[in-house]
């Protein structure tokens, strides 16, 4: 079991820069995939981008490839989402996920452990 905790959100206007944070705790081995997922109000859960903690493998939404950066900091035991050039429609609140399967995926029900979500808000 993974333990998650994200912080870093907030409010930003529209072409602004926030930095996401997921502090990992419990079993952080390297067979740990780590997800970012955001869910706006009314609308379903979807991916945003995905890294293994072994390896630079990292997977991202077409909505947010170029814009996005997922990172980690092994020794933290950390996470991180930077997201440059924000717009309303990232307005969401953004998950943390973990899986022990070894492998990152786009599919939110691949992953076994959440965060409590961290609100972002783009203004206009």
């Amino acid at each position: 079991q993974v333990q998650l905790a994200e912080s870093g959100g907030g409010l930003v206007q529209d072409g602004g820069s926030l930095r996401l944070s997921c502090a990992a705790s419990g079993r952080t081995a390297s067979s740990v995939g780590m997800g970012w997922f955001r869910q706006a109000l009314g609308k379903e859960r979807e991916f945003v981008a995905a890294i293994l903690w072994s390896e630079a493998n990292t997977m991202y939404a077409s909505s947010v490839k170029g814009r996005f950066t997922i990172s980690r900091d092994n020794a933290k035991n950390t996470v991180y989402l930077q997201m440059n050039s924000l717009k309303p429609e990232d307005t969401a609140v953004y998950y943390c996920a973990a899986t022990l399967g070894g492998s990152i995926s786009r599919v939110w029900a691949y992953y076994d452990s959440w965060g409590q979500g961290t609100q972002v808000t783009v203004s206009s």
